[in-house]
């Protein structure tokens, strides 16, 4: 398979997650567990059968990095699923999507990095447009959207901080650094699940194992692999550019497959909110985001 044609499969399914995330009769906490196992355990098969192993005198130094990147990514999958059943997939996909704006705004701070007047321009653009995205949203009307808003934008400062600790991590890159996070994942959230809601798998029907199997083996196991085995082949900007098809299908599965509706001025300000976030991006974030994801040639799958 091509690395374009990888790429856009995989965000392709991202895109249609929440779908499969609302037929599935388990916590939002249940449904990260159980996504972190599932995938880990497709992902190791995976390396099993290449015949790739992890260099762990590679992880000792970043072990820590590693693990917090990990809690990171499985709570920010459970703020991301409570988001979708509080709110529209539209908002909630939208709102996830503030992650690079928050990841430049936290560089300075962080990395010694200026800010540009672009990249100024476009941090004010896009926090316009999540500011129109979410004032329409029908908050005034149902509390709950409150809810899927703000675990939306907790979502995305997750995801954010997911981002920003790869960054410090130097040894170990694409699927080696995944497994390991989705392992993390997968530690931290079984104590979490079992004090918070305990564990119902039982009480799951034949469509919602299904759904859940899907989640795992092809949203996460399959499509993390499709994705980063991609973009090694990638240049940034084509990455960065083709990882938008994900909120546009979201939307449109939003709207077309679940009937939810969506404004006029929503769309106006997932335009801002999308097209200044990849304008800053494809330029100057993303690349280098994406050249500190790309495996070595030891690691390719």
């Amino acid at each position: 398979m091509k690395p374009k044609l990888k790429i856009i499969v995989a965000m392709t399914s991202f895109g249609t997650l929440p779908i499969f995330v609302r037929n599935i009769g388990l916590s939002s906490g249940e449904i990260a567990f159980f996504r972190a196992v599932i995938a880990a355990a497709v992902i190791a098969l995976l390396k099993l059968i290449s015949k790739n192993k992890i260099i762990f005198s590679n992880i000792k130094k970043d072990l820590l990095l590693l693990f917090l990147s990990g809690i990171a990514m499985g709570f920010n999958w459970i703020f991301l699923f409570q988001a979708y059943k509080y709110t529209t997939v539209s908002v909630a996909t939208l709102s996830y999507y503030f992650a690079p704006v928050i990841v430049m705004a936290a560089s300075p701070f962080l990395f010694k990095e200026r800010l540009t007047i672009k990249q100024i321009v476009c941090f004010i653009m896009a926090t316009i447009g999540l500011i129109m995205v979410i004032g329409v949203s029908g908050a005034g009307e149902h509390s709950s959207n409150y809810i899927g808003i703000i675990c939306g934008i907790g979502a995305a400062v997750l995801y954010a901080a997911v981002i920003l600790l790869n960054k410090f991590i130097k040894k170990i890159t694409g699927i080696d650094r995944t497994l390991i996070q989705l392992l993390a994942a997968a530690i931290v959230l079984a104590p979490y699940v079992l004090v918070s809601t305990g564990i119902s798998l039982g009480s799951l029907n034949s469509k919602g194992i299904i759904n859940l199997l899907i989640i795992g083996i092809v949203h996460t196991g399959i499509c993390y692999c499709l994705y980063f085995s991609s973009i090694r082949d990638l240049k940034g900007q084509e990455a960065a550019i083709l990882s938008y098809i994900d909120p546009l299908v979201a939307v449109t599965v939003s709207v077309v497959i679940l009937g939810e509706t969506i404004s006029v001025l929503q769309v106006t300000g997932g335009i801002l909110l999308l097209g200044f976030t990849l304008l800053n991006e494809t330029d100057f974030e993303s690349a280098r985001v994406f050249r500190l994801l790309k495996p070595t040639k030891t690691e390719r799958l």
